[in-house]
């Protein structure tokens, strides 16, 4: 179930929610191209004044320095780099698992109907990174908080407000961990810092305040499309259950899919923001430089050209090269992270709650379209509850 028709045009000229011009480009192969072509950046020579795709405070403009983007985009990579390394990742799979059984039984073990979003959805991610980076469990409220102000695609005043919070704490952990380090990211940053001089306090400050927000936001929005994709495709379930070593494949196609829940007339233009470096040559028209473009990932993992029958969600489906996590150099680092706690929890989630389907229609559920991120508000599911165990959401 889809709001609106996908563009078709390769690139065209639209309007972002804040009125400002953009080109948004839609096909695969384009999308693809232009993911890693050195002629876009994040970065505007002229900030102040360029176009934005939303209010929020995090990847609604431009963000860096023009003449030190690509430079300092790759040191951030290598100081990251070992901390997000295949074998850390794989390290953390045990504990993920027990996360995932603790949250999910914890949920089972109540009484029905329950928020899945609040219950696992949330938490989950939240648990992992707090673990991950040597934030405090105890603070998860706070900057979950504080991320989804940050992430406010039209309150510019509270995007701000929360990014600078969530850049606040992060740069009051980081002096902990210089007087107390331990085995986290965070420390682990902060001692690169002291011995090479790699990135000064506030930029630990404002990188990790980055991975708080993105190592739990998009994980947090991933499970709740992947739930609700799960429980309005029996088939697909059912086939899920039958061959569980389908679950990798349906972690992949989760990613590419969109949420079947039908988005506000208002929801912001989708796509990864860039800014032309130079006058770009492009689909038979000229972007100028300094022009913001809009690689859309949603049409793109839609492409029928690289995804037969693109609005099937097809648990099964090989090959699956979706560009949810970015291409080239800024593919996203977390990758590795997301996918192993999208792979425990949807395998555990077959096994654990086989039962479960959702509490209301699925036209009832609301998106979350004034945030960067997405996801649902709230995404109620029940189940067959022993004799007179019941309670209200």
């Amino acid at each position: 179930m889809r709001a609106a028709a996908r563009p078709q045009a390769p690139i065209q000229r639209v309007r972002t929610p804040t009125g400002d011009p953009a080109w948004l480009v839609t096909g695969y192969d384009d999308v693809k191209a232009l993911l890693s072509d050195p002629r876009l950046g994040r970065s505007h020579p002229d900030p102040d004044n360029a176009a934005r795709m939303s209010r929020s405070a995090i990847f609604g403009g431009p963000i860096g320095d023009p003449e030190t983007e690509a430079a300092e985009h790759a040191r951030m990579r290598r100081l990251l780099a070992p901390s997000f390394s295949a074998r850390q990742m794989n390290q953390l799979r045990p504990r993920v698992a027990g996360l995932v059984s603790e949250l999910l039984g914890d949920l089972m073990h109540g009484s029905p109907p329950a928020d899945f979003h609040q219950a696992v959805s949330f938490p989950l991610p939240a648990l992992v990174i707090c673990e991950l980076l040597g934030v405090p469990v105890a603070d998860r409220d706070d900057f979950r908080r504080w991320s989804d102000d940050a992430a406010h695609n039209t309150d510019t005043e509270r995007s701000h407000a929360g990014l600078m919070q969530l850049w606040q704490y992060m740069g009051e952990l980081v002096q902990r961990k210089r007087s107390e380090p331990a085995d986290d990211v965070i420390s682990s940053l902060v001692t690169s810092t002291d011995q090479h001089g790699s990135a000064d306090v506030d930029g630990v400050a404002m990188l990790g305040a980055g991975l708080l927000f993105a190592g739990h936001e998009t994980t947090v929005a991933a499970i709740d499309r992947g739930v609700t994709l799960l429980l309005t495709n029996a088939d697909q379930r059912d086939a899920l259950t039958q061959n569980p070593s389908l679950v990798p494949a349906a972690v992949e196609e989760i990613l590419r899919s969109s949420l079947p829940v039908p988005t506000t007339a208002d929801a912001p233009t989708g796509g990864l923001p860039r800014y032309a470096k130079t006058d770009v040559d492009f689909g038979g028209v000229t972007v100028a430089a300094g022009d913001l473009v809009l690689l859309g990932l949603d049409p793109a993992n839609h492409d029928p050209q690289h995804f037969p029958d693109p609005e099937r969600f097809d648990v099964s489906r090989t090959p699956n090269p979706h560009l949810s996590f970015g291409h080239g150099p800024r593919f996203c680092i977390g990758a590795p992270l997301a996918r192993i706690e999208l792979r425990e929890l949807f395998a555990a989630l077959l096994d654990l709650c086989p039962d479960m389907t959702l509490a209301v229609p699925v036209g009832e559920l609301h998106a979350r379209d004034e945030l960067l991120t997405g996801g649902l508000s709230a995404l109620p599911v029940t189940w067959p509850a022993s004799p007179g165990a019941t309670r209200e959401l």
